[in-house]
């Protein structure tokens, strides 16, 4: 099915590279015209050149209000408005700040900085979408949050109770836009198990890396890592008019990580 998003103007945080690059392109190729936005310039630029036409990149530093402000501008004076905001742009901690992140030993300017990014990030996303939405007719503001969103992480507090807000400003945002009469919808995506390369600080290189890797697809009952392309699809499914009467729901893209498989007993038993 092609042109699934003909005519829609979509935002992506954090569209340089991961989740969000594998989102740029995908919306574009259904004739979606993506704004790619990150705080990778070069990459994001590149990224925009290659897709060509119907693809423009902007800086943008998410947890920063007034760059919000700026990009916000623009869109109003170039496009008019928005049709789908996918809030992407995320950090664990764990490359970006000193840390530690375990609960009990939490450095607290690494835990602000983790929810200045997700957290406020995602909550400024929301404000300014809806703003751009309102002047569209409606729209749909897609989260992704995390795994890490719905159970307890020990060893990545911050990460996990941003994700965890996420998930619950999501149906705030969806509740007051639908007793607004706004017709916009917003709905949380939870991934768990992408190979991206925020997974790069947790599984090293080389020989170390596939074990690693190999240690962790045990876990998960399809038995593999997914890809971004693999979210993506959610993201599509969520910006498109195919989902016109869902808001507020989480999606689970996580080889079923969260069915709870892991508690299986063994076959042979």
């Amino acid at each position: 099915m092609e042109g699934r998003l003909k005519e829609k103007i979509a935002l992506i945080t954090g569209a340089a590279r991961g989740i969000g690059e594998a989102t740029a392109r995908l919306f574009h190729q259904e004739g979606a015209t993506v704004i790619i936005t990150d705080i990778l310039e070069q990459q994001g630029r590149a990224l925009a050149t290659e897709l060509g036409e119907r693809a423009f990149f902007c800086p943008l530093n998410v947890k920063h209000e007034g760059e919000w402000k700026l990009v916000s501008e623009k869109i109003t004076l170039e496009f008019g408005g928005l049709h789908v905001l996918v809030n992407n742009a995320g950090i664990t901690g764990f490359l970006e700040t000193t840390g530690p992140h375990d609960v009990e030993e939490v450095d607290y300017i690494s835990w602000k900085e983790v929810m200045d990014v997700n957290l406020n990030g995602t909550m400024l996303g929301c404000k300014y979408g809806i703003r751009w939405m309102k002047r569209k007719g409606g729209g749909s503001i897609i989260n992704i949050s995390s795994r890490s969103g719905l159970v307890g992480i020990p060893g990545a507090a911050a990460y996990a109770a941003s994700k965890a807000a996420i998930r619950n400003h999501t149906k705030s945002v969806a509740l007051h836009c639908a007793e607004k009469g706004y017709r916009i919808r917003c709905n949380s995506i939870h991934p768990a198990a992408i190979l991206t390369p925020m997974w790069d600080a947790m599984l090293g290189e080389g020989e170390m890396r596939e074990s690693v890797i190999r240690s962790v697809e045990q876990g998960i009952p399809l038995g593999k890592f997914g890809s971004p392309k693999d979210v993506a699809y959610a993201a599509l499914y969520l910006a498109s008019e195919e989902s016109a009467y869902i808001t507020g729901i989480e999606l689970n893209v996580d080889g079923g990580i969260l069915a709870g498989a892991e508690a299986r007993p063994d076959r042979e038993a």
